[in-house]
C-alpha cells in the first residue's frame, strides 16, 4: 500500500533531491537514509507503517535512484557530502529537528549528520552503519584495481552480477529475496551518470577513519541495530561502535545485513518503540 505516498523534488546547492513524503502531520519527522547502490526504496517495507506515527521523509541520496546525479567534479560523493545534503533537506522540508535513521552507508551519512548538526538530529538510529574498517573480498576489491577497476564497475557490471551481489552478500543464505526490488535497484543504478556518481561513491567512503573520529560528537539518543550473521560489516563492530558512542544501546536482530527488508515487523517494534522513549 503506498496511497499515501508522495514525491516531492528539492533543489539544494544546485543538487535536485526527489525524496517520498508520507504521514505528513501524524507525528515527529523521521528522515530514512539509504544504502550504497540501492534507492529509497529499500525501506518500502517500513514506510507506511512508520507514516501511521510519523512524518516519514525517505530521499534519494544525491546520484543515486531519482535524484540528479552531477558530475564527480561538482559534487563531492563523500559521507560529508552526503550529510550536508541532508541538512539542507531537512531545512527545505522545514520539519525542524528529525529522527534519523540509517543503514548501511547511509548510517555513517547518519552518524555524521548527527556529529556535525546536533541540532537537527533528536534521536538516532544506525541500521548495520559502515563504522569501521573491514576485511574486503576478492569481489569487492575488483573496482579499485588500477584500470581495469573503473572499467569493470562502469561497463561489466550487469543485472546478474548485481542479483549475485545481493544474494551473496547482502541477505543470508536462503533468505527470501526481493527480485523487483533488487532489478529496480539495477535500473536506476544502471546508466552512465549513475554508475560514474556510485563509482565516486565508493571510491571516496572506503576510508572511514574521519568517521570513526567523530563518533565521540554524537549526542542524540541512538539505537544502534545489527543483524547477527551480516556478511558485509560483521556484527562484531556493533558492540564497538555502541560502545563509542555517548548515548547508545544495542539491539542484535536474527538477520543479515538488511534488518528492514528481512524482518520489517520486528524492526519497526524496536526503532518505534525506540523513537518514542519506550524503551
Amino acid at each position: 500500500m503506498t496511497g499515501m505516498r508522495e514525491s516531492r523534488d528539492v533543489t539544494v546547492r544546485d543538487v535536485r533531491i526527489r525524496a517520498v513524503e508520507a504521514g505528513r502531520g501524524k507525528g515527529p519527522a523521521i528522515l530514512l537514509i539509504h544504502g550504497f547502490i540501492v534507492t529509497h526504496a529499500e525501506w518500502d517495507d517500513v514506510i507506511d507503517e512508520l507514516a501511521e506515527r510519523f512524518h516519514v521523509i525517505a530521499p534519494d541520496l544525491p546520484g543515486f535512484g531519482d535524484s540528479s546525479k552531477p558530475s564527480p567534479s561538482k559534487y563531492a560523493y563523500s559521507i560529508e557530502a552526503f550529510a550536508e545534503s541532508m541538512a539542507d533537506l531537512v531545512a527545505a522540508f522545514g520539519v525542524g529537528r528529525v529522527h534519523v535513521v540509517g543503514h548501511s552507508m547511509g548510517g555513517a551519512v547518519a552518524l555524521t549528520l548527527a556529529a556535525q548538526h546536533p541540532e537537527l538530529v533528536q534521536r538516532l538510529v544506525v541500521v548495520d552503519p559502515l563504522s569501521y574498517a573491514v576485511p574486503m573480498s576478492f569481489r569487492a576489491k575488483l573496482p579499485f584495481y588500477p584500470v581495469i577497476g573503473p572499467f569493470i564497475f562502469k561497463q561489466l557490471y550487469g543485472r546478474t552480477m548485481f542479483r549475485s551481489y545481493f544474494r551473496d552478500e547482502v541477505f543470508p543464505r536462503g533468505a527470501p529475496i526481493n527480485l523487483p526490488r533488487i532489478d529496480s535497484f539495477y535500473d536506476k543504478f544502471n546508466s552512465p551518470a549513475a554508475r560514474e556518481s556510485a563509482y565516486a561513491t565508493l571510491r571516496a567512503v572506503l576510508d572511514t577513519r574521519t568517521l570513526v573520529a567523530r563518533l565521540g560528537r554524537v549526542r542524540a539518543p541512538t539505537l544502534v541495530v545489527w543483524g547477527r550473521d551480516d556478511k558485509l560489516f560483521p556484527c562484531a563492530n556493533a558492540s564497538r561502535l555502541a560502545r563509542e558512542l555517548t548515548d547508545a544501546r544495542l539491539e542484535v536482530m536474527e538477520c543479515g545485513h538488511s534488518p528492514a527488508e528481512e524482518r520489517p515487523e520486528q524492526f519497526l517494534s524496536i526503532v518505534t518503540e525506540f523513537l518514542e522513549g519506550r524503551r
